[in-house]
């Protein structure tokens, strides 16, 4: 019986310590699994994707998305996302500030800003006028197919009162100035209301750009001096319009083949493969005014140090344009910014260089006396 007994509780015995075993390996590879498995705690484990702000950006485009959704489409109607227009609007009126300061003395700041200013909210009237009158036709181009009023974001009728506001601004800017800039900035809006229309009837609308891009050197001579100087503000005029001439026509070439395909019309059409030809002829009239401003001036050498600089920069741009990719025609017209800080640049030093220059012919001058 004792013997049968010991058997029993051998066997019950040997019962548990296997199923104790079982369930300790099966406890331990449910362990070494979870200790293996990433969770929450654990410092080792690949933390979970969160959600990232935007890179903080002060790009122009940048700062336009961030604004309020319902202000976005006007600031895109005015080209805030896109300031290339801005500064090459701009830059000619820098120009005439600069050549119009006492010599050896910096351009007067208070103008450069009040044109600046001024050069958004006309440069914005002048893309606000051109897609009203364009609309129709941006639809069907498909760079300019999302531009507000063109996608349905903004009616005509609200563009006209925005472009109210934006004209009364600049009227506000330009009463700041003396009479005789108020009637010759006043003449300049014909100019801006025309010039989105020439496309439609000339292949020459790119000149009628320039005469209207270019007004500033007129007006920024004048709300210095009080008048313009003709053997100054003509030539550099001149200049400016044949930059114009430059830059949009490559511009142009981006849309060249959608423009034949709805009838209108630019230079890019009217030079097509002897465009190049037809810019370094502009470009030698341009630098030929630029080189008479600078005699009519009494510029010195930093000024035709700039022109030398200017001259290689055309050449370079228009030896290297391939007017068949456009997103090379956006990056040579683009790298125009920088013509037109180069020549404002040699202004500012060239008119600091005349001080230079006095002083030293005085002190030759009371070197002879003293002899």
């Amino acid at each position: 019986m004792l013997g049968l007994r010991g058997v029993a509780l051998a066997r019950g015995l040997r019962a548990r310590a296997s199923a104790w075993l079982r369930d300790s390996s099966c406890s331990a590879l449910g362990l070494a699994h979870t200790a293996s498995a990433p969770h929450a705690g654990d410092w080792r484990s690949p933390a979970s994707p969160q959600p990232h702000g935007r890179p903080l950006s002060l790009s122009a485009a940048a700062v336009v998305s961030s604004a309020p959704r319902p202000l976005q489409p006007y600031l895109r109607l005015m080209r805030l996302d896109k300031p290339i227009g801005t500064w090459l609007l701009y830059l000619p009126c820098t120009w005439s500030i600069g050549l119009a300061a006492e010599q050896g003395c910096f351009p007067d700041w208070y103008m450069l800003s009040l044109f600046g200013a001024g050069a958004i909210l006309m440069r914005g009237a002048g893309c606000t006028i051109n897609d009203m009158w364009d609309c129709d036709y941006d639809k069907k181009v498909t760079r300019t197919a999302n531009r507000p009023i063109a996608a349905g974001d903004i009616s005509i009728f609200q563009s006209f009162v925005f472009l109210g506001g934006q004209l009364t601004l600049a009227l506000g800017i330009l009463l700041c100035l003396n009479y005789y800039s108020i009637a010759l900035g006043a003449a300049s809006l014909l100019l801006v209301i025309t010039y989105p229309l020439m496309k439609r009837i000339t292949y020459w609308p790119q000149l009628a750009l320039g005469l209207t891009f270019n007004w500033g050197t007129l007006l920024g001579w004048s709300a210095i001096k009080g008048s313009c100087d003709p053997s100054v503000c003509l030539p550099l005029y001149f200049s400016g319009v044949m930059w114009t001439l430059i830059y949009d026509t490559i511009y142009a070439h981006q849309d060249k083949r959608d423009d034949a395909l709805i009838g209108l019309k630019s230079t890019a059409l009217r030079f097509q493969e002897n465009t190049k030809q037809w810019l370094s002829g502009f470009s030698v009239a341009m630098m030929g005014a630029l080189s008479l401003v600078g005699l009519n001036s009494d510029q010195t050498a930093p000024y035709y140090a700039a022109l030398a600089t200017v001259g290689a920069h055309l050449a370079h741009q228009i030896y290297t344009l391939d007017i068949h990719k456009p997103e090379d025609c956006w990056d040579k017209f683009t790298s125009n910014r920088t013509i037109g800080i180069i020549i404002f640049l040699g202004i500012v030093f060239g008119n600091l260089w005349k001080e230079k220059k006095i002083d030293e012919t005085k002190t030759n001058k009371d070197s002879k006396i003293e002899n």
